[in-house]
């Protein structure tokens, strides 16, 4: 896996001469085996160091790397066996909401995600991972659903924020994401939401509202993006650095505010560098969050996910100056 983000050039270049070397294959030289090792070693030291102290702009950019593992890629990789269920049953179905039921290690659940395509077939497609209205109340019927049958719902989050065209607020954009909300903070069966890259808006919160919500390493979480909350701020986009910088939407920074509840590692590098790992890591997560929340009876259940919410936002005012 190249690195081929700006602020990965020096590793691009270890990662160079690293495969020029190899490329000699039988005919390496001992000292140039050795020479290998301590590039390798290099490499690894060098990674670690810059992933350690990454800006909130450095982590946008990993968030929305092309090669960053999608919710069909992780399905397919943690579910034994995935049954897609479509449609809203009242207007189309949206591609950009993916969920069905699902079996890890034979338990059954509910997977109601955002899916992003990676292709320009796929990103039309799925619009990439933007849903329309119709995508919202999928969402909400597929949680019913789950909820009559007694099953877990695991959300897996990534999309920009929910499609902002004429059509999606005449067909009742904003009242498919607040129905959601209504209903996921009242679902009668253990919750989990996580953010797996992009959690953008009103179209992430609307998968949102659940008893955890975690976050991948290098994922973000924020209402808006940091273009737009530079185009609102400073009338550009050239600003969107400065914005993620402010906004404070990684997930040490969200974890410190109390928005999320943990963080999930990712292999270094990040999840576009091994997602067989970060895979593992994601399944072994959901296994024991939900193990977790089964053995809280549901109405003490229901009353902490009210008290999570309710406790969102709370400030102290700061002791006044003294007089001098």
């Amino acid at each position: 896996m190249a690195y081929d983000l700006e602020f990965e050039k020096p590793l691009a270049e270890l990662e160079k001469k690293i495969a020029t070397l190899q490329k000699k294959g039988d005919r390496l030289k001992p000292e140039e085996h050795r020479q290998i090792q301590d590039l390798e070693r290099e490499l690894r030291r060098r990674t670690e160091e810059i992933y350690r102290d990454l800006t909130s702009w450095q982590t946008v950019q990993i968030a929305r790397h092309k090669d960053r593992p999608h919710s069909l890629d992780y399905l397919h990789m943690i579910c034994d066996d995935f049954f897609e269920l479509c449609g809203d049953r009242a207007y189309s179905d949206d591609h950009a909401i993916l969920g069905g039921l699902s079996q890890i290690d034979g338990e059954t659940l509910m997977f109601v995600c955002h899916q992003k395509g990676r292709t320009m077939k796929d990103k039309q497609y799925y619009n990439n991972g933007m849903p329309h209205p119709e995508g919202f109340r999928k969402a909400g019927r597929l949680m019913l659903q789950a909820e009559k049958f007694g099953l877990p719902v695991v959300t897996l989050i990534d999309t920009q924020g929910a499609f902002p065209a004429l059509e999606d607020e005449e067909r009742g954009q904003a009242e498919a994401i607040a129905s959601n909300l209504y209903l996921m903070s009242r679902l009668r069966v253990p919750t989990l939401g996580i953010v797996i890259g992009e959690g953008g808006s009103g179209g992430a919160l609307a998968l949102g509202v659940t008893d955890r919500i975690l976050i991948m390493e290098f994922a973000i979480y924020t209402v808006t993006s940091p273009e737009s909350a530079a185009s609102i701020i400073w009338r550009s986009t050239s600003f969107a650095q400065q914005a993620a910088d402010a906004m404070r939407i990684g997930g040490r920074e969200l974890k410190t505010l109390g928005l999320v509840d943990d963080i999930i590692p990712e292999p270094l590098g990040g999840a576009h560098h091994n997602p067989r790992l970060a895979a593992e890591t994601l399944k072994a997560t959901i296994q024991k969050n939900l193990a977790e929340l089964k053995q809280i009876p549901l109405d003490e259940l229901l009353e902490m996910r009210y008290q999570k919410y309710r406790s969102i936002g709370h400030f102290a005012w700061a002791d006044e100056a003294p007089q001098t």
